[in-house]
């Protein structure tokens, strides 16, 4: 299985530095033992709220592979615990799934285009993350499962 993470905003760019963020994706990204891609888009131009998450939202779909089964990430979606997702992903891998794409808005949040037509919204909490610790927490996730999938020690209840 091939897994996108697309999201918005670019590591460092708003620091001009790399940042602890990125270094910790990046630590889980290559503990993965599934093809991974991160997929990172701008808006850059001045928009209204409504107008900037559709733009957003072209982007991100751009960016993903257009038969993958998608998973929104947003504060109104499902509330999994980590063995739940992972069954999830044992389920859709198991079916023949190639491409799961985890799909992260900006700060305005995700247009309903993406909400609407995934195959599953989720939530990582009620809590508000900055969106470079959401890609953390998410791909942290993501390696959870593939752990407890395999049996793997890492995850203890």
């Amino acid at each position: 299985m091939h897994i996108t993470v697309a999201a918005v905003g670019r590591f460092g760019a708003s620091r001009g530095k790399t940042g602890a963020e990125k270094a910790l994706f990046e630590e889980y990204a290559r503990r993965l033992t599934d093809q991974f891609t991160l997929k990172e888009i701008e808006e850059k131009r001045s928009l209204s709220p409504e107008s900037l998450k559709k733009a957003e939202a072209d982007k991100l779909l751009a960016a993903i592979p257009a038969d993958a089964l998608r998973i929104a990430l947003d504060v109104k979606g499902k509330n999994l615990s980590s063995e739940q997702l992972a069954q999830r992903i044992g389920v859709w891998r198991d079916d023949g799934v190639r491409d799961l794409a985890f799909i992260i808005g900006g700060a305005e949040g995700l247009n309903a285009q993406i909400t609407d037509k995934a195959d599953l919204v989720l939530s990582l909490g009620l809590m508000t993350w900055p969106h470079m610790m959401a890609r953390v927490m998410l791909i942290e996730q993501i390696y959870r499962a593939q752990c407890i999938l395999a049996g793997h020690p890492y995850h203890r209840a």
